[in-house]
């Protein structure tokens, strides 16, 4: 507490635990909602030696736009109150517990970073793996670089009928040289050039009005240059019928980007990316690995199945529960992002994997005003200074090392930035 001009003011600290976007968003919240009265310190904690989440290790490289929501992210690290604390971890190197006692609040913002299971017999084989493991994969997370990805197969099929499905199948789909200026891992491209995949199915278990992906994305597929992008317009049409004269503006806008697609002649580009509807995988079979997927036509008894190598479920994500946090239904326990005494969450790991990046920003801003709210008087008890026991704890000025190394090396190569992923080189840039 100091006083300024004789008002008092009152400095409260906050510690926001994951520093994807989610977590930025909380903490820009906050700083918009200083004032003469009251100010924050803000603390944000993050797992890996990096900071952006789902920013760095989430979005599909050929969509490098949507990356640029990282520049509002260094804003509201540069200002002055505000410390990143990375290659920190929550449950190793200091409990909930810790931080309720020596902060005004406590902000959860570590996403779902567990993918959904389908819970069908041969999910366990090799050759099927979630979209939570080979999207961090071919965007170089630490944690996955290790992921044996086998692309010897012809043919792929992606479960699921979202954005990130989408991107999954474009990965796949697209001719691998597309890549070269991307930041996507180096260990991918080289996966990718050498990949037999040229045919990706993405399956979805309702028909094309139920689908979520984003009308932008699906505009983005007939300018796929090397690749065939296939839909029945029998499919397409059938769900207009069903979706009625008057569809959600949503709903239509994706009809309408698919009846196009459609409608598009075939070409004789070598890869494709095919669309299914209204097919819900029953079994995955195989000897040891995948060999085929048995399907159910949905509303029918009729089956069907497609031989292929690869399996990639994108059917949602859940939360990883953290030790002091109630969980249930794969999100943190929460009313309107209050959790118990000083604890909040935003995010999905508050409400679910939904909605775009931007989605966040709004979400974040309800939450912290409801923290602000709260706050009475500040508990002046330290920080997480007083129990991190290690050396090699990424600062901002540590990350913008990282950053501009990375950067520096994907330079030459007209990259955005050559990502470093093994965790000792990232710590090496750091300076650590």
């Amino acid at each position: 507490m100091q006083m300024i001009k004789g008002v008092v003011l009152l400095n409260f600290k906050v510690a926001i635990v994951g520093a994807g976007p989610a977590g930025y968003f909380a903490a820009q919240a906050l700083q918009n909602l200083a004032n003469d009265e009251r100010a924050f310190s803000i603390d944000m904690i993050e797992r890996l030696p990096t900071p952006w989440g789902l920013v760095r290790s989430g979005v599909a490289p050929d969509h490098p736009k949507i990356k640029t929501v990282s520049k509002v992210f260094e804003k509201v690290a540069n200002e002055p109150n505000f410390r990143l604390f990375a290659n920190v971890e929550l449950g190793t190197d200091f409990t909930i517990q810790q931080l309720k006692e020596k902060y005004d609040a406590v902000v959860i913002a570590t996403g779902t970073a567990l993918g959904k299971k389908l819970g069908i017999p041969g999910e366990e084989l090799a050759g099927s793996m979630s979209a939570a493991t080979f999207v961090p994969w071919y965007n170089a997370h630490p944690d996955f670089k290790d992921e044996n990805v086998d692309l010897s197969c012809d043919t792929a099929v992606v479960i699921g009928a979202g954005n990130v499905a989408m991107d999954v199948a474009r990965m796949l789909a697209l001719e691998p040289s597309e890549l070269d200026p991307t930041d996507t891992a180096d260990h991918a491209i080289d996966a990718f050039k050498q990949s037999a995949v040229r045919t990706v199915v993405i399956s979805a278990r309702r028909g094309p009005e139920h689908a979520a992906f984003t009308s932008p994305e699906l505009r983005e597929l007939p300018k796929l240059e090397h690749t065939n992008v296939v839909m029945q317009k029998s499919d397409i049409e059938a769900a207009i019928v069903r979706a009625g004269d008057t569809p959600e503006k949503e709903v239509k806008s994706n009809l309408d980007a698919m009846l196009l697609i459609s409608e598009k002649e075939e070409t004789t580009q070598e890869r494709t990316m095919k669309f299914q509807f209204l097919a819900t995988p029953k079994e995955i079979k195989g000897n040891g690995r995948v060999e085929e997927v048995v399907f159910q036509k949905t509303g029918s008894d009729e089956t069907f199945s497609i031989k292929c190598g690869l399996v990639i479920t994108a059917i949602g994500y859940e939360a990883a529960s953290l030790e002091g946090i109630p969980y249930e239904k794969g999100k943190v326990v929460n009313t309107d992002g209050r959790v118990n005494e000083n604890v909040y969450v935003v995010g999905w790991a508050k409400r679910g994997p939904s909605g775009v990046i931007g989605t966040n920003k709004s979400d974040a801003a309800d939450v912290m005003k409801l923290l602000v709210e709260d706050l009475k008087a500040p508990k002046n008890s330290g920080d997480i200074t007083d129990v991190i026991t290690h050396n090699r704890v990424v600062t901002q000025q540590r990350w913008q090392a990282i950053n501009a190394a990375e950067v520096a090396a994907g330079e030459p190569l007209g990259k955005p930035r050559r990502k470093s992923v093994a965790r000792e080189e990232l710590l090496k840039h750091a300076g650590l």
